[in-house]
C-alpha cells in the first residue's frame, strides 16, 4: 500500500515535467519542420517575396520535394494541435479559462493552416501537368499557379494571427505562472503581437512599403526558440507547479 502511494507521489511529481520534455520536443519538430518546409524543400520566394514565374520554375524542378514540403507542414500542424493539449496542461494551475483560450487560438491557427495547405498541393497538380488541364494555354496555366501562391501566403498570414494571439496569452501565463521564467513569458508576448500585426503589415499597402516583413517575425522566432531550449532542458519547477496546482 505504502508502496503504491509513493509510487503515486512520483508520478504526480515528475508529470508535469515530463509533460514540458514532451511540449519541447514538439516544438523543436515544429520548429525544424517549419524551417524545412517553406524554405528548403519550397522556393523562399513564396515566402519572402511575391511568387514569380522562377518560382515556378523551381517548383517544377523539383516537384516531388515540393510535395514532400506540404506533407511536412501538415506533421507541424499535427505537433501544433498536441502541443496546445501540452500548454493547456502546464499552465491551467495559473487559469484554467484563459489557458483553455490559448488552446483554442492554437488549434484555430493549425485548422486554417492545414486547410490552407490545399492550395500548396494544387500548385503541385497544375504544375505536374495533369491532362485535365490540357485545355489551358500555358501562360493560364502559371497566372493560375502564381495566384494560388499569393492565396496560400495569405492563407497563412490569417491563421498567424490567431497563432501570435495564441503566443500572446501563453507569454502571458507564462509570466503569471512562477514556475516558468518571466523573460520567456514576455519574450513570447512580444513576438506574438509580433505574428498579429504580422497580417496588417502584410496587406495594408502603407504599412507594406515600411518592409517590416520578416523582421517583425524575428522576436517571436527568438522567443519560441528559447522557449524549446528551456521545456528540453530545465522543464518547470515542479514545486511551485505543484503548489499552483494544489492551491485550486
Amino acid at each position: 500500500m505504502n508502496r503504491e502511494i509513493a509510487a503515486n507521489d512520483v508520478t504526480a511529481q515528475y508529470s508535469p515535467l515530463l509533460q514540458a520534455r514532451i511540449g519541447g520536443f514538439l516544438y523543436l519538430l515544429i520548429i525544424l519542420g517549419g524551417l524545412f518546409a517553406p524554405f528548403a524543400v519550397a522556393p523562399s520566394g513564396m515566402m519572402l517575396g511575391e511568387p514569380s514565374l522562377q518560382t515556378l520554375a523551381k517548383i517544377q524542378h523539383s516537384i516531388l520535394s515540393y510535395e514532400f514540403g506540404g506533407v511536412a507542414q501538415l506533421v507541424v500542424y499535427a505537433c501544433d494541435v498536441s502541443l496546445a493539449l501540452v500548454f493547456y496542461e502546464l499552465l491551467k494551475p495559473v487559469s484554467k479559462k484563459i489557458a483553455l483560450l490559448a488552446a483554442y487560438f492554437r488549434l484555430t491557427f493549425a485548422a486554417i493552416a492545414s486547410a490552407n495547405i490545399i492550395n500548396h498541393f494544387v500548385v503541385s497538380i497544375i504544375l505536374g501537368g495533369s491532362h485535365s488541364l490540357d485545355e489551358f494555354s500555358p501562360g493560364q496555366l502559371q497566372a493560375l499557379a502564381i495566384t494560388l501562391l499569393k492565396m496560400r501566403t495569405l492563407g497563412f498570414d490569417i491563421a498567424l494571427f490567431f497563432f501570435g494571439l495564441h503566443c500572446a496569452i501563453v507569454g502571458y501565463l507564462l509570466y503569471r505562472s512562477t514556475y516558468f521564467p518571466r523573460i520567456l513569458g514576455i519574450a513570447l508576448a512580444i513576438g506574438g503581437l509580433g505574428y498579429v500585426a504580422n497580417i496588417f503589415v502584410r496587406v495594408i499597402p502603407i504599412l507594406a512599403e515600411l518592409h517590416l516583413f520578416p523582421y517583425i517575425m524575428f522576436p517571436a522566432g527568438i522567443a519560441e526558440m528559447a522557449l524549446t531550449l528551456w521545456l528540453l532542458v530545465r522543464g518547470l519547477n515542479v514545486v511551485r507547479w505543484s503548489e499552483r496546482t494544489n492551491a485550486l
